[in-house]
């Protein structure tokens, strides 16, 4: 992370936006969890209204994953996008009475907790692959607070005091988190698996990391491959896993492990990023309005011979 202190105009705008969201985190907390819905709704649908830029990537995205659907049914989808993740929003905000509620309110049944459980039974480590589907910070949280030892991988936001923020909430679910950009990073994801605990990442997004183009809705999509390099390396389990909304205010885990694969090399990282990509994909088309469609997936293409 770079010591260089931004201008004081910049920082002074940091600092408001953090003041703004904990004021509205405090605001939102004192509200009870049935108003989510309702308020989720009506903020998605206005985020939908006035955001015009991140509508439109969001249309553009779907239409890339779903040429078959009409222009009606892709707007329908990117309408209740905006709704399922301002739901999100309102729900973390109430998340000590969410907290309360954990067990009853995000399922995860017995089958699929003994994937973990005979994961980890082999002293390995587990490398935990999600995306942002569901309710993905309640699938971590859900899973830590069950006991189980979990680091996630994140980068840091722009802003200092937004990442301590996201640090801060994370730490109240008992999730350490290892940042990115931070000296040492690499160490402490070894040290994660070295001790068999679970290292979470999600890898569905185009971002500045080493990646590799694997397909993803049957276009190549650069996808990181951290979590096959590690895997590969350590020997570690590989398990997707994904959060999600079943009906208002109620959640299942789902998860799945993958095999290593045989090959080895560069071909092995393909193979492990594409089937994680595939699962991604799968558990998306089961709720499509329950992924970031805004997020522009296939902006990096592939260089050409």
């Amino acid at each position: 992370m770079s010591d260089v202190r931004p201008p004081w105009p910049k920082r002074v705008k940091r600092s408001l936006r953090t003041a703004l969201v904990r004021a509205a985190l405090a605001v939102v907390s004192l509200l009870p969890l049935a108003w989510a819905g309702p308020l989720g709704t009506a903020l998605g649908l206005l985020a939908y209204a006035v955001a015009s830029g991140e509508r439109k990537k969001a249309l553009e995205s779907l239409a890339t994953a779903f040429p078959e659907k009409s222009d009606a049914e892709r707007r329908a989808l990117a309408k209740a996008c905006f709704v399922h993740l301002a739901r999100a929003a309102f729900e973390l905000g109430a998340i000590r009475t969410l907290d309360a509620q954990l067990d009853a309110r995000v399922e995860w049944s017995p089958e699929s907790r003994a994937v973990l459980d005979q994961a980890l039974a082999r002293k390995k480590g587990v490398l935990f692959v999600s995306g942002h589907i569901g309710q993905w910070e309640l699938l971590a949280r859900r899973i830590a607070l069950a006991g189980y030892p979990c680091q996630t991988i994140a980068k840091e936001t722009s802003d200092p005091g937004m990442t301590a923020l996201v640090e801060r909430f994370r730490a109240s679910g008992h999730l350490k988190s290892i940042w990115r950009g931070q000296q040492g990073a690499a160490k402490a994801m070894l040290k994660a698996l070295k001790q068999g605990e679970i290292l979470g990442m999600l890898i569905d997004q185009d971002t500045k990391v080493q990646s590799v183009f694997v397909p993803f809705f049957k276009v190549p999509a650069k996808t990181p491959r951290a979590a096959a390099d590690l895997a590969l390396r350590t020997g570690a389990a590989v398990i997707l896993g994904v959060c999600h909304r079943v009906a208002p205010g109620r959640f299942r885990v789902e998860l799945q492990e993958l095999a290593l694969p045989k090959s080895e090399g560069e071909d092995a990282v393909i193979d492990l990023t594409a089937r994680l990509n595939q699962g991604l994909e799968d558990a998306i088309r089961k709720a499509p309005e329950q992924w970031v469609w805004m997020h522009r997936r296939w902006k990096s293409r592939p260089e050409t011979a």
